[in-house]
C-alpha cells in the first residue's frame, strides 16, 4: 500500500510541473455506486453504495489527457442462501460491505470540449480487512483488487458529471479457489474543479 501511495504521489508531482502550461486541474467528486460481486456465493442483484474523493486532470493537448483519482468507494452485497453449502464455515444471507480506496488512472479523450470519454485501469485497496463471512474468523477477501474502468464525463465549466462501468479483473476470493468472486460497479457522480 505504501509503494502504491508513493507511486501515485510521484506521478502527480512530476505531472503537475510538466502540465502547468498544458492544463492542470484539481477537483473533488462524489456519487453513488450500484455494485455486486459476480459469483454463485453471493445474491445476484446490484445494491447501492457511495463513492467520494479527489481527482486531477492532466491535459496534454486540448483533446488528450490523464485523469488520476483517489476515491473511497463502497461495495455492498449479501452472501447467498446456500453459502454454507459452498464453504463449510460460511454464513448464509449475511450483509457484506466492502470499503475500498480506489486509484483509477484514466486516459481521457475529448471529442468536443463538453464531453470526455475515459478508459483505464484501477487498483483498489480493501480498507476493512476484518470483514469476515466465515465462522472460523478468517478474512474472506483479498486486500487488493484490479479493475478496468470505462465511461463518459460531461464538462460544464468548473462542474463535471459522469457515468462509469467498473469491471473487476482480480478474483477477490481469499477463502478457496472453488468459486471466483469479481467486483462489478456502475457509478454515477458529480464533481467540482477547485483549481
Amino acid at each position: 500500500m505504501k509503494k502504491v501511495s508513493m507511486l501515485v504521489f510521484a506521478v502527480l508531482v512530476l505531472s503537475a510541473s510538466y502540465t502547468q502550461a498544458q492544463g492542470f486541474h484539481l477537483g473533488i467528486k462524489g456519487g453513488t455506486n450500484l455494485s455486486e460481486i459476480n459469483s454463485r456465493s453471493f445474491n445476484n442483484g446490484f445494491q447501492w453504495g457511495f463513492s467520494a474523493g479527489a481527482f486531477t486532470e492532466l491535459n496534454f493537448t486540448s483533446k488528450w489527457g490523464l485523469q488520476p483519482e483517489l476515491l473511497f468507494s463502497q461495495t455492498n452485497t449479501q452472501t447467498a442462501n446456500n453459502f454454507n453449502d459452498i464453504y463449510l464455515n460460511g454464513i448464509n444471507s449475511q450483509n457484506v460491505s466492502l470499503n475500498y480506496m480506489n486509484i483509477p488512472v484514466l486516459l481521457s479523450w475529448k471529442p468536443i470540449p463538453l464531453l470526455s470519454i475515459q478508459l483505464g485501469p484501477q487498483f483498489g485497496i480493501l480498507m476493512n480487512t476484518s470483514e469476515t463471512i466465515t465462522t472460523n474468523g478468517s478474512n474472506a477477501f483479498k486486500s487488493g483488487d484490479f479493475s478496468v474502468v470505462g465511461g463518459a464525463q460531461v464538462n460544464l465549466g468548473g462542474f463535471i458529471a459522469g457515468a462509469r462501468y467498473v469491471s473487476g479483473v482480480t478474483d477477490i476470493n481469499n477463502v478457496t479457489s472453488a468459486d471466483t468472486w469479481k467486483n462489478e460497479n456502475f457509478q454515477l457522480y458529480i464533481g467540482l474543479r477547485i483549481f
